[in-house]
C-alpha cells in the first residue's frame, strides 16, 4: 500500500508554525500567543493519503487550513509541487488555488444556503473564468453525477439534502477545477456511522480516479485506518509520531498513540482490549510545557529529564518517525533513540 516513498514529494511543510496572538490590557497589547501549530515538518506524495489524528485542540485542523493558505503562517515554509507558497500574496495564490482545495467538516456551514447547488459548484470556475456558461453547466451535472446525486439537485438548495448528501456536494465542489491535493478537514465526523463508510468508499473512489493526494484530517483512529497510506500523530501543536498506516496500528511507539488506539471500540464484544485512560489535563497552548508536554500532563517522572532536550522526529525503524521523547518511549525505545544519530527530518529521500 506504501508505495510513494520515492516520488517527490507533492506538498511539503517545513517547520511550519501557526501562532494566534492573544491580547490583553487597554492598549490590547499582545500578551502571548496560542501556538496552534508550532514546527510540523510533513511531507505528502502525489496520490498519497496521510492521515492527520489527534484530539480536539490539538492543532489539526489549523495546520490543515495553513496547508491551503487559508491562515497565514506565522514561520516555516510550505512548498506545494516546488513553489514555496507559504509567503505568497493572494493574488499570486489565485491560480495556484485551482491544484489544491478543501472539504470542511460541517457541510451545512460551509454551503451557502441561499445558493442554488448549481452556483455553489460552478462559483469556481467563474472566479477562475473557467467555460461557457453551458460548458460550466455541463461540468456540474457530471460532477454531481459522480457523486452520486442525481443532476437534478442542482436547481436545489443545500438545506434540502442531508448531511451525507450535503457532503457530497461539498466534494463535488472540490473536484471542480480537478485539484492534485483535497484538505480532508474531518469530512465525515457529522455524519451518522452508516453515511460515514459511503463517503469514505467515494472518497477512494475518486483518488484511484483522478490520482488525488489527500490530508485527511480526523480525532477518530478507527476512520484513519481505513482510508491513509501514513499516519500523523499530533499532540499540542506538534507531530510526536509518523509512520506507515499499518506499522501505526500493529507497533506503535509513543505513549500518546497508544492511549489513541486503545480507545478504539472492537466489534467482538468477547474481545477484552486494556484501556489506557489518560490522566491530567492537556497543557494550555497558549503556556507549554518546557519539556515533554504529554509527560507533563501525566506528570510522568522524567518529565524533568526532558525539559531542554530535543524532542524533534526520529527514525526509530526504517519509515518509522516518533518524537524523541523519555516520558513517551519504552526503556528499550528510548535507549536505542540515545545511541542512535541526530534527529532525521520526515522527508522523502
Amino acid at each position: 500500500m506504501f508505495n510513494f516513498i520515492m516520488n517527490p514529494p507533492l506538498l511539503t511543510t517545513s517547520n511550519l508554525r501557526v501562532h494566534f496572538p492573544v491580547r490583553g490590557g487597554v492598549m490590547l497589547r499582545q500578551t502571548g500567543a496560542v501556538r496552534a501549530v508550532d514546527g510540523v515538518s510533513l511531507d505528502i506524495a502525489p496520490g498519497e493519503t496521510l492521515g492527520l489524528v489527534g484530539e480536539s485542540g490539538c492543532g489539526k485542523s489549523t495546520l490543515g487550513k495553513a496547508v491551503v493558505r487559508l491562515l497565514k503562517p506565522t514561520s516555516g515554509s510550505i512548498r506545494f509541487a516546488e513553489t514555496d507558497i507559504s509567503r505568497l500574496s493572494q493574488r499570486a495564490l489565485r491560480p495556484l488555488r485551482r491544484d489544491f482545495q478543501m472539504i470542511f467538516q460541517d457541510p451545512a456551514e460551509s454551503l451557502d444556503p441561499r445558493m442554488s447547488v448549481r452556483s455553489i459548484i460552478e462559483e469556481p470556475f467563474v472566479i477562475h473564468g473557467i467555460g461557457s456558461r453551458a460548458e460550466r453547466h455541463q461540468r456540474v451535472n457530471e460532477l454531481l453525477d459522480r457523486v452520486g446525486l442525481p443532476t437534478s439537485a442542482a436547481e436545489r438548495y443545500s438545506f434540502e439534502f442531508s448531511g451525507g448528501q450535503r457532503q457530497r456536494i461539498g466534494i463535488a465542489r472540490a473536484l471542480a477545477l480537478k485539484p492534485k491535493l483535497i484538505v480532508c478537514d474531518e469530512p465525515v465526523s457529522a455524519l451518522d456511522v452508516s453515511i460515514q463508510s459511503q463517503i469514505l468508499n467515494l472518497l477512494v473512489e475518486l483518488q484511484q480516479d483522478f490520482g488525488l493526494s489527500y490530508l485527511f484530517i480526523a480525532h477518530d483512529l478507527s476512520v484513519v485506518k481505513h482510508i491513509s497510506d501514513r499516519v500523523a500523530v499530533m499532540y499540542l501543536g506538534k507531530i510526536v509520531e509518523l509512520a506507515p498506516a499499518e506499522t501505526i496500528y500493529r507497533d506503535p511507539r509513543h505513549a500518546y498513540t497508544k492511549a489513541l488506539l486503545s480507545a478504539i471500540p472492537t466489534p467482538d464484544p468477547r474481545v477484552r482490549r486494556e484501556k489506557i485512560l489518560l490522566e491530567g489535563d492537556v497543557p494550555s497552548p497558549i503556556d507549554p510545557p518546557a519539556g515533554s508536554a504529554f509527560g507533563h500532563r501525566i506528570n510522568h517522572p522524567r518529565y524533568d529529564e526532558s525539559i531542554g532536550l530535543d524532542l524533534a522526529l526520529t527514525e526509530i525503524a526504517p519509515g518509522h518517525m516518533v518524537a524523541a521523547d523519555p516520558c513517551c518511549l519504552s526503556e528499550e525505545d528510548w535507549r536505542k533513540l540515545r545511541l542512535s544519530p541526530a534527529p532525521q527530518s520526515p522527508e522523502f529521500e
